[in-house]
Formats: C-alpha cells, sequence, structure tokens
C-alpha cells in the first residue's frame, strides 16, 4: 500500500516539474516553486509527528541503514541547492540576467537530487503490518 504522504509528495514533484516547463509564466512558477520548497522543509516536522522515529531508528537499529544515510545525504543536497536557488531567484527577478544560466542548471540540479530524494523515500516507506488473523 502506497503511503498518503508519499502520494501528495509525488504529486508535488508532477506540478514541480509543470512549473520548470512553464517558467516563462513567472508568478506562477515563483508561487508554485517557493511553495514547494516550503513543503520540502516541513515535511520532516510532519514525520516526526506523525511516525514513531526511535522505534524504527534505534530500537530496530535502522539507524546503521546504508539507505537511510543516502536518503538524509540526499535530502541535504537538495537542501543546500534551494539554498543556491533562492538568492539567485531573486536576482533574477531583479532583472539580472546574466544568472539565468546558473539558476537553470541549478533547477534542474533540484528536479534531479528531489527526485531521488521521493525515489529513496520511497524505498524507505515501511509497509503496514497485518492484523493477525
Amino acid at each position: 500500500m502506497i503511503s498518503g504522504a508519499f502520494i501528495f509528495v509525488a504529486a508535488t514533484y508532477l506540478v514541480m516539474l509543470v512549473a520548470f516547463r512553464l517558467s516563462h509564466w513567472r508568478v506562477f512558477h515563483v508561487t508554485v516553486m517557493a511553495t514547494i520548497m516550503l513543503i520540502d522543509m516541513l515535511i520532516p516536522v510532519y514525520l516526526v509527528f506523525t511516525r514513531d522515529w526511535y522505534l524504527r531508528l534505534i530500537k530496530q537499529e535502522e539507524i546503521f541503514s546504508f539507505m537511510i544515510w543516502m536518503h538524509v545525504i540526499l535530502v541535504l543536497a537538495l537542501y543546500a541547492l534551494y539554498l543556491l536557488q533562492i538568492p539567485a531567484g531573486r536576482r533574477l527577478l531583479r532583472g539580472e540576467e546574466g544568472i539565468r544560466p546558473d539558476h537553470r542548471a541549478q533547477g534542474i540540479g533540484i528536479l534531479i537530487v528531489r527526485g531521488l530524494v521521493i525515489l529513496s523515500a520511497a524505498l524507505l516507506i515501511e509497509p503496514a503490518t497485518p492484523p493477525p488473523v
């Protein structure tokens, strides 16, 4: 069974792809991208409040899992790209056209890394245990 959070994040990825493609619609592009960045920053908070992380990471010893660490590193890389992208986008909005190639390259990097973050999260979804028969 696919998690509701995963479906939501996958849907935001599709919206992000559309906003990337429609970057000439500046208001739509900026609004969607900023909203998705904010959502990505709040997802860890949501997961902490809705999942039993102590059980999964400590008691089940998944803290030593390569997959967990790969996912964490990808998330940190995504956040680093966001930190680079925001000032580049602001400079572009101010009319500095010279930053456009960097902004586009960072945007492509964000799409790739965010796709990998979603994929690694999908691999980490713990299936619900069926009720005993």
